[in-house]
């Protein structure tokens, strides 16, 4: 038995109130697409103020897409199409943010290179979702499960971007991104056709 994180948990608290209203899971993901699509936008304008805005706009839509899983199972109104929902709102979000990033950096040292270097880590990003929800679809949630440690995953890390934008660390993370993510990506496509062939 796999322990909710603590934000799986303070999701859950959040909409146990909602369970038995108008409310249904897909507001709460379209809630969630607002809000990372807002905070990918912040980024591209790319001031001081917009960049730390789009970072905790960007951390609160990383909470949010807790919110309508935690709704559908409290309400039972769990559905396939929700499930994609999510999942496309996800590789969505994230691919406009290193685009938006990428873009908002254009004006610094790594000129024109950081659009492409932005383009680059979304489309890695974009792989790694849609292999992974195959994965999910072929061999169930576990063989996409990430490691969880004192009620942390290891994507809860994405909550510590607002503190990489307060110290102007938004060049070393697009850098990291453009090797990390093709890295990750080929990771998760040798991880797929292993996984189906076994």
């Amino acid at each position: 038995m796999t322990t909710k994180t603590w934000d799986a948990q303070l999701a859950y608290w959040l909409v146990r109130p909602l369970k038995d209203s108008w409310v249904n899971p897909n507001h709460l993901t379209t809630i969630r697409l607002i809000t990372g699509l807002a905070a990918a936008t912040a980024l591209a304008v790319g001031d001081n103020i917009s960049i730390n805005i789009g970072a905790i706009l960007f951390a609160l839509s990383n909470f949010l897409d807790h919110t309508d899983g935690e709704l559908a199972r409290l309400s039972g109104k769990t559905s396939k199409w929700g499930h994609q929902y999510d999942l496309l709102s996800d590789a969505i979000i994230h691919i406009l943010l290193f685009i938006g990033i990428g873009y908002g950096l254009r004006q610094s040292e790594l000129g024109s290179w950081a659009l492409l270097m932005g383009i680059i880590s979304g489309v890695s990003v974009a792989c790694i979702f849609h292999l992974r929800n195959q994965m999910e679809q072929n061999l169930g949630k576990n063989a996409t499960r990430q490691p969880n440690f004192a009620g942390f995953d290891i994507e809860d890390v994405l909550y510590l971007f607002p503190i990489v934008t307060l110290f102007n660390g938004l060049q070393p993370l697009l850098i990291a991104a453009t090797i990390g993510a093709p890295t990750f990506a080929i990771w998760v496509i040798w991880q797929f056709f292993a996984l189906s062939k076994s």
